[in-house]
């Protein structure tokens, strides 16, 4: 009888330790798996080809981590846009800004100048600058100032004059008010090309150009085309001035809450991406040109020779730049381009 109430108690007190350490174990795996709510700002409108990339982006990182990162999608300035985008990345909220390279400036000064005027010939040659050595170090260097760089590849096309007007030489933009983002660098290449750049939050930009605020906007085709732009403004000059990027930027604090797991999801989903956004860019770039042609839009080429002069400028103009920012893209660049006419 000893001997049973014996095993009886052995058993008791096993099944009572079982029971303490259970809901520990529970409490720590359901932590884990905790599902990570971030919030994605960017300008552009639903329409778009880079918004819709990105939710399909952000819908297969959801499915693949099993609803562990969840990231929504706010397009249209909805939350916070422009620099007030990228301050929410560096106080560490669950935040993923869409932004140009220009907005990286105010924390790496040299990044900004990776978006300079009248750099890249085409596509190509921007994705492969940044993946040098050199846009890497300026990516830690983000780093440290509490912005990861998860992508940068992702691309909307070259910018242009869309205006109602016929646009071919400096003269010819002389006192044009054109709607620029509230960025210094899209300002003083404006500037330097003889317009009169405004700062207006793009929402407004459509009604802006039918009340007359503003003459025109600069942007790309694709812009031109998913806003409906092209209702107000029927004029679409070559100048190619910027070509259109955005980056996508996460805090470091953030990032160390993903598992390794989800990081690399969260990587390979933001690059195949960038492929298929890119790719689709070229397709949708002559199927958009063909329909605004339809829809009453002219497109004229411009003297870029005197355009490129007159924006060299642009780069001496911001002292917190290294004095040979210019020089080492270029040479970069000169390496691609070398690389390219080879294979």
């Amino acid at each position: 009888m000893k001997k049973l109430l014996g095993s009886v108690l052995a058993a008791t007190l096993l099944l009572t330790g079982c029971s303490d350490k259970d809901p520990q174990k529970a409490e720590s795996a359901s932590a884990k798996v905790a599902p990570l709510d971030i919030n994605m700002s960017l300008v552009f409108s639903p329409n778009e080809l880079l918004t819709k990339e990105l939710i399909k982006v952000t819908d297969s990182i959801r499915e693949r981590t099993d609803g562990g990162v969840n990231i929504k999608v706010f397009p249209s300035g909805q939350l916070p846009v422009y620099k007030d985008n990228m301050e929410q990345v560096v106080n560490g909220a669950n935040w993923i800004a869409v932004e140009d390279l220009t907005y990286m400036g105010d924390y790496v000064p040299d990044f900004a100048a990776l978006a300079g005027p009248m750099l890249y010939n085409s596509y190509d040659e921007y994705v492969a600058m940044m993946h040098t050595d050199m846009v890497k170090d300026l990516k830690a260097q983000a780093e440290e100032k509490g912005i990861k760089v998860l992508n940068a590849d992702y691309m909307f096309g070259f910018r242009n004059m869309i205006t109602n007007k016929e646009i071919v030489n400096a003269e010819d933009m002389r006192g044009m008010r054109i709607r620029v983002p509230q960025s210094q660098m899209f300002i003083s290449t404006l500037q330097a090309m003889g317009a009169a750049p405004a700062a207006l939050a793009f929402p407004e930009t459509y009604a802006g150009v039918q009340q007359g605020v503003v003459d025109g906007l600069e942007g790309s085709i694709l812009t031109l085309y998913s806003t409906k732009t092209y209702e107000v403004a029927k004029n679409m000059s070559l100048t190619h001035h910027f070509l259109g990027s955005v980056g996508i930027y996460i805090s470091p604090q953030l990032w160390a809450k993903m598992t390794p797991e989800q990081q690399q999801i969260v990587n390979e989903e933001f690059e195949k991406g960038a492929t298929s956004n890119n790719t689709d860019l070229v397709k949708l770039e002559k199927e958009y040109t063909a329909k605004l042609k339809d829809l009453g839009v002219t497109f004229n080429e411009v003297n870029s020779a005197q355009f490129n002069d007159m924006t060299a400028k642009v780069y001496s103009q911001f002292p917190s730049w290294s004095s040979d920012i210019h020089e080492r893209i270029m040479a970069e660049l000169k390496k691609i381009r070398a690389a390219a006419e080879q294979s």
